[in-house]
């Protein structure tokens, strides 16, 4: 059986393209502490899930529901199929394209070109039969086969997109951690919210019927001729003023519940509680551990390293676009110039053509593209720098506010008890004629201030441990 192998063409344009580029070198990391406070202890609270740190079971389910449901966590997941198809673009480039061709056309060549005196010469020679006669003037031209596109790494150039598509990859994973991270973070920091402002309903409830009370006193009082109609409408006015705060706090209420449920992906509805936030214990043993684990740990800072990884294997791509490349098109099938002799074997034909070509006039472009990636893998190093340093802040000052608050709650307790017993000591003054009715209304309003930042503060204490815990980077193992 007859095969024509089609001559190997070499074509090689100047490779003046080859001339290395100028790369500006961005300032070094950083170096953070050794330790977040001393003594440094290795122990943390992030490598505890966040079952074990965060053990209210009602807040369990709400996390629980929220990391399966929540629309950008979602969202998230499908970052990642697209990093992995587009890995998997990559990878492909690596080999060689092959596709199977079905065609057919017509020529008609000019009387002074070399195929047309070519075939007029052909179609005279007496070593040819009648159905080898080429058709004239249009002759046509079937193919059955396949052909096929590789370019040969040499250089290692399309092995570099490819390490930047997998570095892409584990980076969108990494995303949908520090997302995770982030969601455990604010469904429980609303979670205290909504108990906290429940604690204030509470109090609230309370000092209103206290008020209640305190007003019919002074209404009878008033009818004995030993209280003024002022003194009636002063209470009246501070019942109403505490009236308006409880239906203020409601309020919030729905609207955190909805925040919540948002979260979770699911639509308004009563959120389940657990006990009353202030019989509640912040959880002990809060230790930070060290910060050189919250670098491995915390998603958001592998996110931005694994992103300059893939800058630097991009700009390596980049400055390797510079140099020659090397392409095979090979292609083999069924080729004639008749439809009734196409499938016949002696129509078998192959070729293969190797090209070598370096950039001469579109150096500009190359140029620009890899100017455009040198500029984003510094602009990623910054961020990095910025992300690890944000990370080691926020610590500290989580640290720090986890025990100025345990402090302030304290304060904050000795001073209600106080005020708790000033109330009763001026409705007695009061009652003897010893202290007048601003100096009761004036202690019921200081007891309700404080009871309301008493809960205040202790909502803060455990919105204080999930912001340590998000930012050593737990919560979404």
């Amino acid at each position: 059986m007859p095969f024509c192998l089609g001559a190997v063409t070499l074509v090689i344009s100047a490779a003046t393209g080859c001339a290395p580029m100028k790369e500006v070198q961005p300032a070094a990391t950083p170096a953070l502490p050794q330790h977040f406070a001393a003594p440094a202890d290795s122990t943390s609270i992030a490598d505890r899930t966040y079952k074990e740190l965060l053990s209210d079971p009602n807040l369990q389910q709400l996390l629980d529901s929220a990391l399966r449901r929540n629309w950008d966590v979602l969202a998230a997941l499908q970052r990642v199929e697209q990093a992995n198809a587009n890995y998997l673009q990559t990878r492909g480039a690596l080999r060689p394209r092959v596709q199977g061709v079905a065609a057919a056309g017509v020529d008609k060549f000019g009387d002074y070109t070399m195929n047309g005196v070519g075939n007029y010469d052909l179609n005279k020679s007496p070593n040819i039969s009648a159905d080898q006669k080429v058709p004239a003037p249009f002759m046509p031209d079937f193919f059955v086969g396949v052909r096929s596109s590789w370019e040969i790494d040499i250089w290692g150039r399309l092995r570099n997109l490819k390490e930047a598509a997998l570095l892409r990859v584990l980076q969108s994973q990494r995303g949908v951690q520090w997302l995770r991270t982030q969601l455990v973070a604010e469904v429980s920091g609303r979670y205290y919210e909504l108990l906290a402002l429940d604690s204030q309903r509470e109090i609230l409830r309370k000092n209103i019927q206290l008020q209640q009370e305190a007003l019919q006193v002074v209404e009878a009082q008033k009818e004995g001729g030993r209280a003024t109609e002022l003194a009636v409408q002063q209470f009246k006015a501070q019942l109403l003023r505490t009236q308006a705060l409880d239906a203020g706090v409601k309020q919030q209420v729905v609207a955190i519940e909805n925040e919540i449920n948002l979260l979770c992906g699911r639509t308004p509805q009563s959120i389940l509680r657990g006990n009353s936030l202030m019989v509640q214990q912040v959880p002990a043993s809060l230790k930070a551990g060290l910060p050189s684990a919250m670098l491995l740990r915390r998603p958001d800072i592998q996110q931005a390293e694994l992103e300059l990884r893939a800058l630097e294997a991009d700009l390596l791509a980049a400055r390797k676009a510079f140099l020659p490349a090397l392409t095979l098109t090979p292609y083999i099938g069924f080729n004639a110039f008749t439809a009734a002799r196409l499938l016949d074997p002696t129509s078998l034909a192959a070729g293969a053509l190797a090209g070598l070509s370096a950039p001469i006039f579109n150096r500009a472009a190359i140029k620009g593209d890899y100017n455009r990636v040198a500029a984003a893998r510094t602009e990623a190093l910054l961020q990095y720098q910025k992300t690890a340093t944000t990370a080691f802040t926020e610590v500290v000052t989580s640290i720090s506010e986890i025990s100025n608050l345990e402090q302030q709650f304290t304060i904050k307790q000795q001073e209600t008890q106080v005020l708790e017993s000033a109330v009763g000591t001026a409705k007695d003054l009061y009652l003897s004629g010893y202290a007048t009715y601003l100096e009761v209304i004036t202690a019921q309003r200081n007891v309700v201030e404080a009871e309301l930042e008493l809960a205040t503060t202790k909502r803060n204490q455990f919105l204080a441990v999930v912001n340590l815990y998000r930012a050593l980077g737990g919560g979404w193992n």
